[in-house]
């Protein structure tokens, strides 16, 4: 089975939808407002163009997909409002796998309009909504038709596991017990994807187009630290204590790999500089709490919360190696490994924001 087949987050509306357990990726949101909106404002006013148009690059499925872009929409009316500028129109642009839930983003554009509306108690301009499926580590737009690309924990996920020449034996990400070729491997093929990224986002965008990427990373300079991938290395146990009990085959475990890379900032940094399309305007990290998946600080509810949100993200790359019947075990397994982790530890997500603009 390909990877673009399964590489979705559970759609749907349901208990283990992504648009239901993905507080996680909103706070992200919330925390790089402050850099989405500085980039939205200088780009308008710089450009002033009649139709902006604006991608937003992994867009998923839920409330997350309009936040950002009801805050691009309040950015722009702000600006317009303060200097007295015609109107723009927009025209949003949703792109993510072929797999994605497209059909729940485009069936609640009526609500999300009624409430914005609500919110900024005024009349807006035009909005235009597109779906755009597809792999963004290729061509996705015409060539220099963007003004603005947003995406938001989406780029940690690489465009297939990355070529092994050993097992990453026990192991389901890159994690301390990991061989070196498997960590040089992992980082090869970030490297190659995030350069296609780049390569291709500076063909579709406008000169002085901007882009805000924010995804999972590390502010430690080794990918197998624990700031990194530590998630992950909690699933593994998980998997390894049903291989001990005989419902997992051990050679399943040991030749699935997660295709997710958490890059530090001073890999970004070092690539965009490499591929050259583009000036770095802000790199920062953020922290996410694992317990703000419950919204409050009670450890149980954090880790049950927690567990759910991993289950919305990568229980379709799951199934896909171990099938679905033992997907509930395997997550009350997953369940009590993390609401034992995060009372014995500190344990946060390392997001990192890049502000981009084209050179040229």
């Amino acid at each position: 089975m390909k990877l673009v087949d399964v590489l979705h987050m559970n759609g749907g509306m349901g208990d283990i939808s992504y648009a239901n357990n993905s507080l996680v990726q909103r706070k992200a949101i919330i925390l790089t407002k402050p850099i989405i909106e500085q980039a939205m404002s200088d780009l308008y006013n710089n450009l002033l163009p009649e139709t902006l148009c604006i991608a937003d690059l992994g867009c998923s499925s839920g409330a997350n997909t309009f936040l950002v872009v009801s805050e691009l929409i309040k950015t722009v009316e702000k600006e317009r409002r303060k200097h007295e500028f015609h109107s723009s129109d927009f025209h949003f642009l949703f792109n993510d796998l072929p797999s994605n839930d497209f059909n729940t983003i485009f069936q609640s554009l009526g609500e999300f309009e009624h409430n914005l509306r609500k919110q900024t108690g005024e009349k807006f301009a035009p909005c235009f909504f597109s779906g755009v499926p597809g792999s963004f580590y290729t061509r996705l737009f015409p060539s220099n038709s963007l003004h603005f690309i947003h995406s938001s924990y989406s780029l940690h996920w690489l465009s297939q596991v990355p070529d092994l020449i050993e097992k990453n034996k026990g192991n389901v990400y890159m994690s301390s017990t990991s061989p070196p070729s498997v960590i040089k491997a992992y980082y090869k093929q970030y490297e190659k994807d995030f350069t296609n990224f780049l390569k291709y986002r500076s063909e579709e965008l406008m000169k002085g187009g901007k882009m805000v990427l924010t995804f999972l990373g590390r502010e430690s300079e080794d990918p197998s630290s624990k700031d990194g991938g530590y998630i992950w290395e909690l699933l593994s146990m998980a998997l390894n204590e049903l291989v001990v009990e005989g419902l997992i085959e051990e050679e399943k475990v040991d030749s699935f790999n997660i295709p997710n890379y958490t890059s530090s900032p001073a890999e970004v940094k070092y690539i965009v500089e490499k591929e050259g399309s583009f000036t770095i305007n802000r790199l920062e990290t953020t922290r996410v709490h694992w317990n703000y998946a419950s919204n409050n600080n009670d450890i149980i509810n954090g880790g049950y919360n927690l567990s759910r949100c991993m289950r919305a993200v990568a229980e379709p790359l799951l199934i896909s190696q171990f099938g679905t019947k033992l997907m509930d075990l395997v997550f009350q397994k997953y369940e009590k490994i993390i609401t034992d982790c995060m009372a014995k530890e500190e344990t946060e997500f390392i997001n990192v924001t890049v502000s981009l603009t084209k050179k040229k």
